[in-house]
């Protein structure tokens, strides 16, 4: 997927330590197409867990520390010939501003799950420092990576839609449709709690990745929405069902769903894109598969691997078509496009655009803004709330 790299990069992680689901999924990733290795990392909250997640994944004594503060300081002192090259940042929300923040002001490249930060001034603020600092920043909005979702949005790009309509993008869970984080599952707790996740629940946590696909596929940029969030669950304090109409500028119109409370639904994320010349629509659950319903023409099922895809979506698959391929893959292909840009820096060239195609931390702000204007439309009284 890239020409032989002179070295493989070198990348510490924070959070995504024992217990951590997407940790290891970063990780996974990261290692899928040998570019870049784990060197370095303060992997959990607590120093003695941080450094047992170290030593099981064979973290050198020196490079495996209890908190992020002692990875910056040591990366920061050692040689140009040793240090990393990026951070992975997969702490849970509360703690993605000061580490991202701190690593962009000490001139090290960046890739931070989602949402971004919790508020707008915070967003903000690391989009001045990363642009000041000339470091390369991604964010994980992981579903940008499927070769399908690609190919939708080229198709779109190409005009092959027309003039786009109506936008609809589901993400339906059940996960969360009973008082799961009074049970002790970690995942929940944290998801649920004001003060670690921000002041939003499920439009945080997933309607932050429908937002996104939208935004990737369609390239609309919203004008005003109107939402109601729901708290279904007795006793939850942030918004677990969410559903908003949405208002593009041009002219198009949207719906957007986002529920963690759909009993039985596992990860149904869905979009459909109509225009004056056809309709797309793509299911997370079924990733391989891209429907195209052109207005003058029969149904057509495109799918992952042919050879009459568009190039961005060609040169993200890995295998023959047939064969299962989705989420890690997809994340491989976010991180892929950040290690193309960061060694290119390295190596004094321009960045291939095929390949260093990933969400920016503009793409992240622009999450943070949407979480916010959910949140204030939600509790308006008009309800319609412009962008």
């Amino acid at each position: 997927m890239m020409s032989t790299p002179s070295r493989k990069l070198r990348y510490a992680m924070v959070g995504g330590g024992r217990d951590a689901f997407i940790g290891a999924v970063h990780r996974h990733a990261i290692a899928l197409d040998g570019q870049a290795q784990l060197v370095a990392g303060a992997l959990s909250s607590t120093p003695q867990k941080a450094q047992a997640s170290g030593r099981d994944l064979y973290l050198a004594d020196e490079r495996n520390h209890g908190d992020w503060q002692a990875l910056l300081a040591d990366e920061r002192k050692r040689p140009a010939h040793e240090r990393i090259d990026f951070v992975s940042i997969v702490t849970p929300n509360h703690v993605h501003f000061p580490v991202a923040q701190a690593f962009v002001e000490a001139g090290f490249h960046v890739v931070c799950d989602k949402p971004l930060v919790h508020t707008r001034a915070q967003a903000d603020a690391l989009v001045a420092a990363v642009h000041r600092q000339r470091v390369v920043f991604g964010v994980t909005y992981n579903y940008s990576g499927y070769p399908m979702v690609r190919q939708a949005r080229e198709m779109v790009r190409a005009g092959e839609l027309g003039e786009l309509r109506k936008v609809v993008v589901e993400y339906n869970q059940g996960w969360l449709a009973t008082q799961l984080e009074g049970s002790g599952n970690k995942q929940a707790d944290w998801r649920t709690d004001p003060a670690r996740s921000g002041a939003a629940g499920a439009i945080g946590d997933i309607g932050s990745h429908a937002e996104n696909l939208v935004a990737s596929v369609t390239g609309l940029s919203i004008e005003s929405l109107c939402a109601d969030l729901a708290h279904m669950v007795p006793g939850r304090a942030l918004d677990d069902d969410a559903s908003l109409l949405l208002r593009f500028a041009g002219g198009a119109r949207g719906v957007l769903i986002a529920s963690q409370i759909n009993t039985g639904l596992e990860n149904d994320l869905r979009l459909r894109v109509s225009g004056t010349l056809g309709t797309l629509e793509w299911r997370q659950e079924q990733p391989s598969q891209l429907v195209h319903l052109p207005h003058d023409g029969p149904r057509r099922v495109l799918t992952r691997g042919s050879p009459w895809l568009h190039p961005a979506a060609q040169r993200t698959s890995r295998i023959p078509a047939g064969h299962p391929e989705g989420f890690i893959e997809a994340f491989a292909n976010v991180y892929g496009g950040v290690i193309e840009d960061i060694r290119a820096r390295l190596e004094g060239r321009a960045a291939d655009p095929l390949v260093a195609d990933y969400p920016r931390v503009e793409d992240g702000a622009r999450g943070v803004r949407f979480i916010e204007r959910t949140l204030a439309s939600a509790a308006s009284e008009a309800k319609w709330t412009p962008w």
